[in-house]
């Protein structure tokens, strides 16, 4: 058997060591585009600040960890894939087969079309050899603009603010990480970031990046002109599957998956930022493009190439946490309600506190947070498990940050019940 693994990130890496946990004997192949050994894009801000050093982002920290496990890694990058002849072809021209396969290709990024983006001094912050550039350009006292506020570049914010430069952002939306956060949640967000030093432009877009030898003149639709001596990009990411094209693998936001992280072909799977799967909350499939659900599909995918589908999945769960400047902010599930829920919220803008509680009968289904680092575990627990509240419910509507109270009461109801 020779499974073949397209990607080299987290859920490619994850579904290669189960495999080889699950099937001792078989051939396992890791096709990666990238030259680094397999590296973490979630450590890339540690590297911009210099917490750690290369080395620091890859995903394994043996130099021989894929060797020992059996595990054999080829660089190159996946153009096209045959599923009737059980093989993929690789930029050089190079064709390797396989018994099953895995795409776990991740996700790209978006650029916009503005006109100035190819000037060097517009960076991308998505490989380490973008971050290697960001570091020449942004040295203390330069003026950054970051293009985008959404999920990545809130997390990378915090390296330009580390790093001393006078950094301005613009986001499109009515707010920063508007498919994460409502709009008070957003907001809170934004004065945080204001209160920090950074200036925050929402609602306006960015019209052209013009250059001069001395500077970049970031134009605003509102024709503000925002100089820079480095622009970053960090617009949002799309799944990676553009090699499919003219392929029968069936792709819509990303590549579809059913429960058991398999495409509509057989010994086809998929995992990662690249596959659309099952969205827990809503039944439906989505892209969810977070490493710990990647990790889950990688291991989920890996279980059923190696087991002939004995073990469907639940659904990964809508999840993001984020850390910025030291504000944690998070979303749960439906985050955004439910059709017939209710819903109850504590609002504290002083102390940069929110929480949105989102109910569905008297089931916790959904919830936004700001500044509540310790409830985290909690709502995830509560969430994922669907557990009935009870009278916990209306508790938690007079007080909806007695998260922990109602998942200890809600447990021990349950076993005394049970």
């Amino acid at each position: 058997m020779h499974y073949v693994i397209a990607g080299a990130g987290p859920a490619a890496i994850a579904a290669a060591e189960h495999l080889r946990e699950l099937d001792t004997d078989s051939e396992v192949t890791l096709i990666g585009a990238q030259a680094q050994p397999p590296y973490s894009r979630m450590a890339i801000p540690y590297f911009l600040t210099g917490k750690v050093g290369e080395e620091g982002t890859y995903l394994r920290r043996s130099q021989d960890h894929y060797q020992n496990h059996g595990l054999k890694l080829v660089h190159g990058e996946v153009t096209a894939v045959d599923p009737t002849g059980h093989a993929v072809t690789l930029s050089d021209g190079q064709q390797i087969s396989y018994d099953k396969l895995l795409l776990a290709t991740g996700a790209e990024p978006i650029i916009p079309p503005v006109s100035g983006m190819d000037d060097p001094r517009v960076q991308q912050c998505w490989h380490l050899e973008d971050a290697q550039r960001i570091i020449e350009l942004a040295k203390p006292g330069a003026r950054a603009v970051q293009v985008g506020a959404g999920f990545i570049g809130c997390i990378i914010l915090e390296s330009w603010v580390l790093r001393e430069v006078n950094l301005t952002v613009v986001e499109m939306g009515p707010r920063m990480v508007p498919r994460m956060l409502g709009e008070k949640a957003g907001g809170l967000l934004q004065s945080w970031c204001e209160s920090k030093g950074v200036t925050v432009h929402t609602n306006t877009q960015v019209k052209a990046i013009e250059s001069t030898t001395d500077e970049l003149q970031v134009v605003l639709e509102s024709g503000q002109i925002c100089p820079a001596d480095v622009v970053i990009v960090s617009t949002g990411v799309k799944p990676r599957v553009h090699y499919l094209e003219g392929c029968d693998i069936q792709v819509d936001q990303g590549i579809v998956v059913d429960d058991h992280m398999q495409t509509n072909q057989p010994d086809v799977y998929a995992a990662g930022d690249c596959a659309q799967g099952l969205d827990f909350s809503t039944g439906e499939t989505a892209v969810h493009a977070v490493q710990p659900t990647a990790t889950e599909h990688g291991r989920v995918a890996a279980a059923n190439m190696a087991g002939g589908n004995n073990l469907p999945y639940k659904g990964s769960l809508n999840m993001n946490i984020l850390d910025t400047l030291g504000l944690i902010t998070c979303s749960f599930g439906a985050w955004e309600g439910v059709a017939g829920g209710d819903s109850a919220e504590r609002y504290s803008p002083d102390n940069h506190q929110y929480i949105n509680l989102q109910f569905k009968d008297d089931v916790l289904v959904g919830a936004n947070s700001v500044g509540y680092h310790e409830h985290l575990g909690v709502l995830r627990g509560l969430i994922e498990t669907q557990m009935p509240l009870g009278e916990w419910k209306d508790r938690l509507k007079e007080n909806p940050v007695g998260l922990v109270d109602a998942y200890q009461g809600v447990n021990q109801a349950a076993l005394q019940n049970g």
